[in-house]
């Protein structure tokens, strides 16, 4: 079966919705079009010339990397920096760049699960919770078409509660209404005063899938004019956050847990704070850059904090409270290679896939 590069950006896009990446991001295709036909997917962290190299070499014609090659606007294309060479080699050569950045870390099975699930942490959950991604949907319809409506607004993404679906409120009362003399009424006539038993169902929805799960709804309510309501929740959303929290199986020593973590993550060092004399069991983590979570994890009871890009001064923000460790950038994220071929692979059996061979770390260490 042919694919085209769209349709890797659309399935991608379903696993981590572009409305959940930060503002300051540039989650998205950056290079190419979208109707060409796939020959082979490169998965990387970081989309670099050699990257586009290797991409040529191997025949594949679409990069999938974490980062984005490209943040800000470019005001030229001459070659005067890395990031204008690699746009050229690549448009050059009909490579196409898509970024999957902080979307990807704020969704429950993204860069943050990947870490979890190397540090084997178990009962795990969104350390920062999002606010201001839900919205509930309130309808009213007639009892007998109840139910095709729901399961409409189900398919198209409404009702999903953390690991429960088909989620709903309902509320039996009367509905009453006068069809004008130019109206088409479902029930009732024209002119005439209508009291019909419906019901008010409500369910939560996210709010970037409003218009698909508006225009589902409508297509099969049984009314030419659909009473309903959209209102925006302060709910945090659960599934939807910055970092993760989880637990290992068994409290270790704190130096065990500093030798598990370099054999987990493959680290040659790691930076932290001084030992407490406690035991680590809960773990809280966060790919990239992540100090802005350091009073979430404290609150939150975490005996350790896996993050990077640590300054100075925030290191003495741990205040004894947990063992803060920085294990660099490139190391906490460079699993999301393999998360991104995992992903694809189970959607797209048949295609090309590849991991990046090219050490993408800009940092060296002896």
């Amino acid at each position: 079966m042919e694919y085209k590069i769209r349709d890797i950006i659309s399935y991608l896009n379903q696993i981590a919705p572009p409305a959940y990446q930060e503002s300051y991001d540039n989650a998205t295709l950056i290079t190419g079009d979208p109707n060409l036909e796939v020959k082979g997917v490169l998965c990387s962290l970081d989309c670099t010339e050699e990257v586009v190299e290797e991409a040529i070499h191997l025949g594949a014609n679409l990069i999938v990397a974490h980062h984005p090659i490209v943040f800000r606007g470019l005001k030229s294309l001459t070659g005067k920096n890395y990031v204008e060479r690699t746009v050229i080699k690549a448009i050059k050569h009909d490579i196409a760049i898509f970024a999957i950045h902080t979307n990807l870390d704020h969704v429950a099975h993204g860069v943050n699960k990947q870490i979890c699930d190397r540090l084997g942490l178990t009962n795990t959950r969104i350390l920062q919770p999002k606010k201001g991604l839900l919205n509930k949907l309130t309808f009213f319809v007639p009892e007998e078409n109840k139910q095709d409506v729901l399961d409409a607004v189900y398919s198209a993404g409404a009702g999903q509660i953390g690991e429960y679906k088909d989620c709903s409120f309902q509320i039996k009362g009367m509905g009453t209404f006068t069809p004008s003399e130019s109206s088409n009424p479902h029930l009732g006539q024209r002119g005439v005063p209508s009291y019909e038993s419906e019901v008010r169902a409500e369910v939560i929805l996210p709010k970037h899938l409003s218009g698909a799960i508006l225009q589902a709804m409508k297509k099969v309510h049984p009314y030419e004019e659909v009473a309903y309501y959209l209102q925006e929740l302060e709910n945090e959303n659960q599934e939807v956050g910055a970092g993760m929290i989880g637990e290992l199986p068994d409290s270790i020593d704190e130096l065990d847990f500093l030798d598990y973590l370099k054999e987990k993550m493959n680290l040659h060092i790691v930076k932290h704070t001084a030992l407490r004399g406690k035991k680590v069991q809960k773990v809280a983590v966060c790919g990239g850059a992540g100090i802005f979570l350091l009073n979430d994890a404290k609150r939150q009871g975490a005996d350790a904090f896996v993050t990077a890009d640590v300054k100075y001064h925030e290191f003495f923000d741990a205040e004894g409270r947990l063992i803060l460790c920085d294990i660099g950038h490139y190391e906490s994220e460079i699993f999301t290679k393999e998360l991104l071929a995992d992903l694809l692979s189970q959607n797209f059996p048949n295609i090309a896939l590849y991991l990046t061979k090219v050490v993408t770390n800009p940092t060296s260490y002896r």
